[in-house]
């Protein structure tokens, strides 16, 4: 149970690290202790949860999978042990419209750039939780950690204002996580591994296009934030929260 770079080793978690550390454009980086990003909590074990909870401080929880998702696993013991946890999915129970986008669209920038389009309430909440005032250690999940997740973070980042590269370097680093999952997922299905496992892998070049697209349409992830209901106190919460 150490930090190995942003890496938490824990038992029951494969895709879990800490946003900290990460250089801000000017100067700075982003503070540890802040935020955590992860895959969804559904096999941590009880040493797991001692070590969120006690060792890292963990006050808060944004889920961000589906209803059916989160009935079907049933609570997580981090629930069960008294941190708040708040359900915000990012993707419609009845379905999905992606956006309009250029022909040329990676068609996973086109998926990332839907949850904006279809949840933009949700997003925002996401944010306005994480840079409430005296808000503690706080953790954000999907299913795997990088698709929904990678979003979220990567909008905080950007608003935070760190460096490009950074920011979509930290999205794709969950690639290096993928195999372990799938092997734990199906493990405890008793199914076997899926031959190729690239379709699941974060790419660097669909988030480099959300940001991109965010950056042409609202001036950054802040602008999008603040065109969607977010207030400028926030904003500057959050960016006191997370520089260092």
């Amino acid at each position: 149970m150490t930090v190995v770079d942003r890496w938490l080793q824990l038992e029951g978690l494969d895709n879990v690290r800490d946003v900290g550390g990460l250089p801000i454009a000017g100067g700075g980086t982003t503070r540890p202790g802040v935020l955590l990003r992860s895959a969804s909590l559904h096999y941590v074990t009880p040493a797991d949860v001692r070590h969120l909870v006690d060792t890292f401080g963990l006050s808060l929880v944004l889920d961000l999978r589906t209803a059916r998702e989160i009935d079907r696993d049933g609570p997580t013991s981090v629930a069960a042990a008294g941190v708040e946890t708040v359900a915000l999915s990012f993707i419609p129970e009845e379905g999905r419209a992606l956006p309009e986008t250029d022909e040329d669209a990676d068609p996973l920038a086109r998926n990332y750039l839907g949850y904006l389009a279809d949840r933009p309430a949700n997003v925002v909440e996401a944010v306005r939780r994480l840079a409430a005032p005296q808000a503690g250690p706080a953790l954000v999940h999907c299913a795997a950690g990088k698709d929904r997740t990678g979003v979220l973070v990567a909008l905080v980042l950007d608003t935070v204002g760190v460096e490009r590269d950074a920011v979509v370097d930290d999205y794709a680093l969950s690639a290096t996580k993928v195999e372990d999952m799938f092997r734990r997922w199906t493990t405890a299905e008793g199914s076997e591994m899926p031959a190729d496992l690239t379709p699941h892998l974060p790419r660097a070049e669909a988030m480099a296009q959300v940001l991109a697209t965010l950056d042409r349409e609202h001036g950054g992830a802040a602008g999008w934030l603040l065109a969607n209901g977010l207030d400028d106190s926030s904003i500057v919460r959050l960016r006191e929260r997370f520089a260092h």
